[in-house]
């Protein structure tokens, strides 16, 4: 009626020149045409659920793509079945996971329930569309009632809810009792399990990708039977992919997919009416007979095909043969069109609803289904709980011990011969000093072994037999006593016999600066031995440097202090790691996360359940960490306990950020594992964990103080060794930078899990 009034108004203020009509005449052609569209534009949202216009999907490189989907146009109507058949690689799974906005599109467009994907107005993601991919995407260790409350959680329904629903259910589909695990069903039951929850919440949208896989034939019935129900009555919407063509004969209409196109997009029964055969299969069969033979146009296949010339509207009824159109039926859609006049896809939709980064419902599913997966893997979780404290406990008894043991090659030329046996003198007895040396030495826990002259004990260093050879000069001890007694008026000779000679192994460093203190602090004591017994003063044997009582440390630094914060904070934050990045590959490669994320679930919170329950199990970890190194084995602790704990946990925390940032970029689990190995040695190496960071090329002094563990070790190093508080530099930079790594991984894994799609 506007239309009509708009050209009586335009007649009546026309005047009668020629030029003057004419352009009223192209105003109103265009103003009709504008009103045309627009109803158009409304019609299409009434009455269509889906709309793809010219999808092109490709994988690999630019010289060797892959292409998946190519220039494909599809329309599926509200209230109807939609039926997608094509074999195994033509494109069906990949068009059903950009339809649910899981993958992107390289060209081209969707439209779904009032929007793009992922838009405010469209129903993607949401209750309001049901996905059940082609993985059986369920938790093995929950029964079906558990698998029901979880979905049916996720899209806003209570557990009542549920329960009614799942009463109907198990009825529908022949399901095995609700309390039987999903692990413990056969491979049938559990798609129709999978199929269950995609139906849960009644959505207007079904997307259902090969249901009736492996499903007994009576019961596939009675599932179309249900399916037809849904769509007649309540108005639903149903796209189904599956590898029985016969079947697909209840659908309200079936496209016929091949390389990526449609072959056709049509009801079945007008198929093979068109093509004149009985069976979906047959007109399967020769359409892609015509798509090898390259005969494009329409009007050659139907006349090749049929044996008769087309009627003039054949082109018209045709369906989108090979892709270069979307035609539909006269019977219930009253236009055909191609490439060149595909309907524009209308306009989004206003969302109604508001945004919440976090919904409080989501994250109570969320947590629910992941302390529940812990307790149903009760002895996984114990496994580790407790691998922190048996790697703790390997640490305390294998690193920072003095070794024991060592051989030590002796040439005593002090004795008539190797045999001999060394009895040291006792008293202010001056006499073979050499054999009193040799027991404050052998209080050190070594082993000797005496040989009778100095080219068997250096061969004996040589074959790897001893770590040191000692030589004892003939008159040791007398040249000992002329030097003490003479003082600076002894020869040159005494001198050179008063010395003990010593050939060492110093291929190992940790070894061979042991070896020396041992041998240092021998010589002390045996020289404080004697000129105490002989009456002297105790600080004549010492030499003229007085070490003080340290500030911080023990007199004699061992090296399990140095390191055990390094240690405790590297194993906590990679089996964080480890952990985080494996729950997280598991539930996607397994199906369960695309499925989550369609239901309506976002990426931040499913990282944020992973981080409330995995957090619940660090603080465990944290707490037997810290037990066993300060209570058990005695690892010095001067600082705050309080706070030595926070930064624990902050740092195990950081870890779980980065196990996300892992999950995420990594394909699977052999990747994860490559990329979490490729990352610990760096950190270990470079964050001053084993070695003083003062000690590394100046680069790499750079390169380690923007590392995750570099300023927590330093603030945990400060805090165990020199009780500094919270308020020092030291300490709170560890604080710091560990939380700007934190907030940096979790903005990533978000970004990545939002933005990281096929």
């Amino acid at each position: 009626m506007k239309l009509f009034q708009h050209e009586k108004k335009i007649k009546m203020e026309t005047a009668s020149p020629p030029s003057t009509i004419v352009a009223t005449s192209l105003e109103l052609k265009t103003r009709r045409a504008q009103f045309q569209t627009q109803a158009s534009t409304l019609d299409t949202r009434k009455r269509h659920a889906v709309c793809v216009r010219r999808a092109y999907k490709k994988y690999g490189t630019k010289s060797n793509p892959n292409v998946i989907l190519d220039g494909l146009n599809m329309t599926v109507p509200k209230g109807s079945i939609y039926g997608l058949l094509g074999a195994s690689g033509c494109g069906k799974t990949t068009l059903l996971s950009c339809i649910v906005g899981r993958r992107r599109l390289n060209a081209g467009e969707i439209w779904v329930l009032g929007g793009k994907p992922g838009s405010k107005g469209s129903g993607v993601p949401g209750p309001r569309v049901g996905y059940m991919p082609q993985e059986i995407a369920l938790y093995g260790e929950f029964s079906i009632r558990e698998t029901f409350i979880y979905f049916g959680w996720c899209a806003g329904m209570t557990t009542e809810q549920v329960d009614d629903k799942l009463e109907f259910l198990v009825k529908l589909l022949q399901l095995p009792p609700e309390n039987r695990f999903v692990k413990n069903l056969s491979g049938g039951q559990q798609r129709r399990v999978s199929f269950a929850a995609a139906l849960l919440a009644d959505p207007e949208l079904l997307i259902l990708d090969e249901p009736t896989v492996g499903v007994d034939p009576v019961l596939r019935q009675s599932i179309w039977d249900h399916l037809v129900h849904v769509t007649k009555d309540d108005n639903k919407t149903i796209i189904i992919t599956t590898h029985y063509i016969e079947e697909t004969r209840q659908a309200s209409i079936i496209g016929l997919m091949r390389g990526g196109k449609f072959l056709a997009e049509e009801s079945p029964t007008r198929l093979m009416e068109m093509h004149n055969v009985d069976t979906l299969e047959d007109v399967f069969l020769k359409l892609s007979k015509r798509q090898n033979m390259g005969l494009r146009r329409r009007s050659s296949i139907l006349s090749s095909v049929t044996g008769v010339p087309p009627e003039v509207d054949a082109d018209d009824e045709m369906s989108g043969e090979f892709g270069d159109n979307v035609s539909v039926s006269s019977r219930r859609r009253s236009i055909a069109v191609n490439d060149g006049n595909v309907p524009e896809l209308p306009p989004e939709e206003k969302g109604t609803s508001k945004f919440k980064m976090i919904d409080p419902k989501h994250m109570k599913a969320l947590v629910w289904k992941n302390f529940l997966w812990m307790w149903r893997n009760v002895g996984i979780m114990m496994f580790i709980i407790g691998l922190p404290v048996v790697q703790i406990t390997l640490f305390c008894l294998s690193i920072g011990k003095d070794p024991t043991g060592l051989n030590i090659a002796i040439v005593n030329h002090e004795l008539n011969n190797s045999m001999e046996p060394c009895v040291p003198s006792v008293g202010c007895d001056w006499h073979r000093l050499s054999c009193r040396f040799l027991s404050h030495l052998e209080k050190k826990q070594l082993v000797f072994r005496s040989y009778d002259n100095e080219a068997d004990a250096r061969n004996a260093v040589k074959r790897g037999w001893a770590w040191a050879a000692i030589t004892f000069p003939a008159n040791y001890s007398e040249s000992l006593t002329a030097r003490i007694e003479e003082g600076k008026d002894v020869d040159d000779w005494n001198i050179d016999n008063s010395n003990m000679l010593i050939t060492m192994d110093s291929s190992n460093q940790q070894i061979g600066l042991l070896l020396q203190r041992d041998l240092y602090g021998s010589y002390r004591d045996f020289a404080t031995d004697v000129t105490v017994s002989c009456n002297y003063s105790r600080k004549l044997t010492n030499i003229p440097v007085d070490f003080k009582t340290p500030i911080y440390g023990p007199l004699e630094p061992n090296f399990t202090d140095f390191a055990a914060p390094g240690v405790i904070l590297t194993i906590i934050f990679f089996l964080s790691v480890a952990l985080t990045s494996g729950a997280m590959l598991l539930e996607r490669n397994e199906g369960l996360l695309e499925r989550s994320l369609v239901s309506g679930l976002t990426g931040t919170e499913i990282l944020f359940g992973q981080v409330i329950t995995q957090f619940v199990v660090m603080i465990g970890q944290t707490v037997m960490v810290l037990i066993v190194s300060f209570a058990v084995f005695k690892i010095t602790c001067e600082g705050d306990i309080g706070w030595i704990s926070v930064l624990t946990i902050l740092t195990g925390l950081c870890g779980m950020s980065f196990g996300f940032v892992v999950a995420c970029v990594c394909e699977n689990e052999t990747s994860a594992t490559y990329m979490a190995m490729g990352s610990f040695l760096p950190i270990v190496m470079l964050c001053g964990i084993i070695w003083p960071i003062e000690g590394m090329h100046y680069i790499l002094r750079y390169i380690s103080f923007v590392l995750p563990l570099t300023k927590s070790t330093e603030s945990m190093r400060s805090m165990l060794a020199r009780g500094w508080p919270i308020s020092n530099a030291s300490v709170y930079n560890g604080f710091i930078s560990t939380l700007i790594w934190i907030c940096a991984f979790m903005t990533l894994a978000i970004l990545l899990i939002k933005f990281k799609k096929g």
